[in-house]
């Protein structure tokens, strides 16, 4: 027996913004369309769902071809519906946003799958509402920013406090007083001090600090 003969078939895609953090900005990863419609136009990288899976398990299975990673922190931003946003098809798509530390990504794959890392701030037009994702995603990454550390992950291991409040500034994109952000930063456990000394930026150097997350297990007040 075939069940819903008389609806007509709609098909459903996911769509990943990649966030990274370089040069003090916040990036995403995005790349030409490889296929019509839109074919040349910029665009985020996604794929359509397969018969035998989830949707997160399309996401992660999307953001590993890409990326070549796992276990990304990754969460759902929304479903983007409207009739006419696909002049192919009827097409839902569901919108993840991930976050990686830049470095981690693998040159070669970055060139094979031809994507770049562009600004938040200056992106050009993007196909279909792909635009309309990314503002979306950086919104809610901004308000999971102020209860979670969320933003470790895009970060190495190993950070100054200057590189942190950078972070903090793109992603919220507002400048914040140097003073008050130390002094909150410093009253928070889980962001160790260690002995290492980064002298990439002066003779003088700057301390390198580290995410604790035990410590952050453990303190049940975060706020930022």
């Amino acid at each position: 027996m075939t069940y819903y003969s008389q609806h007509a078939k709609v098909w459903v895609s996911v769509d990943c913004i990649i966030f990274g953090f370089d040069d003090g900005k916040l990036k995403v990863l995005i790349g030409r369309r490889q296929m019509d419609p839109g074919r040349g136009e910029w665009s985020l990288y996604g794929g359509f769902v397969a018969a035998d899976e989830g949707l997160d398990e399309a996401a992660s299975r999307t953001v590993k071809e890409l990326t070549g990673l796992d276990n990304l922190y990754m969460r759902q931003v929304g479903a983007f519906g409207k009739t006419d946003r696909d002049p192919g098809e009827r097409v839902i798509s569901i919108a993840y946003y991930a976050l990686i530390n830049v470095k981690d990504y693998n040159e070669r794959l970055r060139l094979e799958h031809g994507v770049e890392w562009m600004d938040v701030n200056h992106l050009p037009m993007l196909y279909s509402d792909h635009n309309e994702m990314v503002c979306k995603a950086r919104k809610l990454m901004r308000q999971k920013l102020r209860t979670e550390p969320v933003g470790f992950r895009l970060l190495p291991n190993l950070f100054t406090l200057t590189q942190l409040q950078r972070l903090y500034e793109a992603v919220n994109g507002e400048d914040l007083d140097k003073r008050n952000f130390r002094k909150r930063i410093k009253e928070m456990d889980f962001i160790e001090k260690t002995e290492l000394i980064d002298k990439s930026g002066s003779k003088r150097g700057a301390s390198l600090y580290r995410f604790n997350k035990k410590a952050y297990n453990e303190d049940p007040n975060f706020k930022l």
